[in-house]
């Protein structure tokens, strides 16, 4: 009998704010890069290109929350405001958003930033797919910017919640 009220009780327990997830696993297709192309730093103007990524996740044995964040890491620069290019020494402003707007900067939800937290339940033995566009911006007046292929590579990272 007592064994049985110590199971009710813990039942009762209030569970874990984090995820409880056995058996799961996310994966991350990149379906178009954010390639901006030649860019002119003379008239003065931003530069506009998007890309798309998708999230899988499949819930194995158990979850009881199910939701997941999506981050983008700040690139070689270490900061969100500007991210920055680089072709050698040299660097190109830019940032990547969330809204086609380029207003909400995506990051990793701290300094400013915003980033995917998808508050939907993930069923469990299922597959959820979703897809994200990214938006990037070459800041405008970088007139001092030297003629090369800048680069930048960007972690994204999908955390079980």
């Amino acid at each position: 009998m007592k064994n049985r009220l110590l199971a009710a009780l813990l039942l009762l327990l209030p569970l874990p704010a984090s995820a409880v997830c056995l058996g799961c696993s996310c994966s991350i297709a990149i379906n178009s890069s954010v390639a901006f192309g030649v860019y002119d730093p003379l008239p003065g103007n931003s530069q506009d290109a998007a890309g798309r990524f998708t999230v899988s996740c499949t819930v194995g044995l158990l979850s009881l929350l199910g939701t997941y964040t999506v981050d983008l890491s700040t690139g070689g620069s270490g900061s969100y405001s500007p991210r920055k290019m680089s072709s050698g020494g040299n660097t190109l402003n830019y940032n990547l958003y969330m809204d086609e707007a380029r207003t909400t900067i995506w990051g990793n939800g701290t300094g400013g930033t915003s980033h995917v937290n998808n508050p939907s339940l993930i069923e469990i033995g299922t597959t959820t797919v979703i897809s994200y566009d990214i938006y990037g911006r070459i800041l405008a007046n970088q007139q001092s910017t030297r003629t090369g292929n800048y680069t930048d590579s960007i972690v994204i990272t999908v955390r079980l919640e």
